[in-house]
């Protein structure tokens, strides 16, 4: 069943629209979707390699956008939209002590949930909801995502076809390694 959806998602990532589709999953990933845009963006490039740092801009831009559109949820409609999703994530009852501590470290915040599997989402909204200043938002977005998917993009360009052999030699546990740090990050964002 694995094998099945790795080449279904390979054949996806070949299509003609997958760019698009990159990035409306980056863009709806960084306000309110909880799978990341790594799911698409790594198949792309094993499959095109040569597209690698397109693939990479398009997903940062559409994140970036999407990380505004959660810091607006934040900001405009926090207690309509931003507190439901928090909510959501077991983080209602203990919103004003991180509310502080946010503040204190928004940027590293936003850098650290930027570039690991810590759901962004949940970030952006915070930082529209703390009220933290738009320009130090954008600017530790564009650095954080940056730096996520340019170097994944640059280290599968660089070493493609050993780590599609890799995957495809090694399907269920990657699999599982793919779950265990999704979990991971659900797990992260419940201790805060």
């Amino acid at each position: 069943m694995l094998k099945r959806l790795y080449d279904w998602t390979m054949s996806l990532a070949d299509h003609p629209r997958a760019l698009w589709v990159l990035a409306l999953v980056s863009f709806i990933e960084s306000s309110v979707f909880p799978i990341p845009p790594d799911v698409l963006m790594i198949p792309m490039i094993l499959a095109r390699p040569s597209r690698a740092w397109l693939i990479a801009l398009v997903a940062l831009v559409a994140s970036v956008l999407g990380g505004l559109l959660g810091y607006a949820i934040g900001y405009f409609a926090y207690d309509q939209l931003g507190q439901p999703i928090l909510e959501a994530l077991g983080k209602a009852d203990r919103m004003e002590e991180f509310a502080t501590r946010f503040n204190d470290f928004g940027f590293w915040a936003v850098l650290t949930a930027g570039i690991t599997p810590f759901p962004y989402k949940v970030i952006t909204s915070m930082s529209g909801w703390t009220s933290m200043p738009l320009g130090t938002f954008i600017a530790t977005s564009i650095l954080a995502r940056g730096l996520r998917f340019f170097i994944v993009a640059g280290l599968l360009w660089k070493f493609g076809a050993p780590v599609r052999d890799f995957i495809e030699r090694r399907l269920g546990l990657m699999f599982i390694l793919f779950v265990l740090l999704l979990l991971g990050g659900v797990y992260a964002v419940k201790m805060l």
